[in-house]
């Protein structure tokens, strides 16, 4: 039954994840709002739920070791694999703003957790700062979004186009984000839940579980948005998915189950801990040497991936 469920599961992932993106990409060139914000924001947000739903729910259940092993496995998955593979299929091009402000924000955060994680405890206090940081993010990409709204539209679109389309258009493409976020956050749970069910029937630990088959399934919608989206052409959706994911996770999902529960964390959570901080930074450092990551980039994540799996499943 578990096997029917996980197939079941990613059925609605990829379904989901195929008409988020559609109706996202729509959504941004109706409001001229680049891709990539509308991936830092609203995909970056639907993709997060289930890590959100997962981590929220071991903090009320006291199991917080659960809620840092599945945020922080699902952040190193998201730049190995989901970026891994996404290069390989195609190069992806790196916009400017993504490696003066985006990526490097991600390294402030990234660098504020394992700051807050030193003593082995993220207290409420720390719960709160990761909260106020996520709302000035939000707020700063909103603003960012409308100045650039508020730039001249070309002249060949006319008011009353504009007014037809989106007449016609936004609705449609309101109803493909919501469908397609259900599916995703739907496809996601079931994954979860079943892959757990198997995991543990195998004799895994908890906290491998939450930092392996938990953090895999809660990423698959990252994994699945991001790849179709490089299908379809939309490489800064795919881009800003995983760096807005990954944001997310640190600020509100972390400081969510934090706010509800303090969190301990352990010597092997610190060792992942830093290690997501070391892999952060190898993607700057290919962002900017190549404004762009490519299939040597996406090779040697997966590699890297597979090497910490290994290690971990041994430790």
């Amino acid at each position: 039954m578990s096997f029917l469920l996980l197939i079941i599961g990613f059925f609605f992932l990829i379904k989901g994840a195929d008409l988020f993106v559609e109706g996202a990409a729509s959504i941004a060139k109706k409001f001229n709002v680049p891709a990539m914000v509308i991936g830092l924001t609203i995909v970056a947000m639907g993709t997060s739920a289930p890590e959100a739903a997962v981590s929220i729910t071991s903090s009320l259940a006291g199991q917080n070791d659960m809620s840092v092993a599945n945020v922080v496995g699902s952040n190193f998955f998201n730049i190995l694999i989901v970026l891994g593979v996404s290069a390989i299929l195609a190069k992806l091009p790196v916009e400017k703003n993504t490696i003066k402000k985006d990526t490097p924000f991600l390294l402030l955060v990234s660098g504020l957790l394992l700051l807050f994680s030193l003593n082995m405890n993220i207290s409420r206090i720390e719960a709160l700062i990761l909260l106020v940081v996520f709302v000035y993010f939000l707020i700063t990409t909103v603003k960012s979004a409308k100045n650039i709204n508020n730039e001249p539209i070309a002249e060949a679109a006319t008011t009353s186009e504009l007014e037809a389309g989106e007449e016609i258009a936004i609705p449609k493409t309101i109803l493909l984000s919501i469908i397609g976020i259900v599916g995703i956050v739907l496809g996601g749970d079931m994954v979860v839940d079943s892959a757990t069910v198997i995991a543990t029937s195998f004799g895994m630990s908890a906290n491998l579980v939450g930092l392996t088959i938990v953090a895999v399934g809660t990423s698959l919608p990252e994994f699945v948005t991001s790849v179709i989206a490089v299908r379809k052409g939309e490489t800064e959706i795919a881009i800003g998915n995983v760096i807005g994911s990954n944001i997310f996770n640190i600020l509100l999902v972390l400081g969510l189950a934090a706010l509800i529960s303090p969190i301990n964390i352990s010597m092997f959570a610190l060792i992942d801990i830093i290690f997501m901080c070391s892999i952060t930074v190898l993607l700057y450092l290919f962002m900017k040497k190549d404004n762009s990551l490519v299939k040597t980039h996406g090779y040697i994540f997966i590699i890297v991936y597979i090497a910490y799996m290994a290690y971990t499943i041994m430790r």
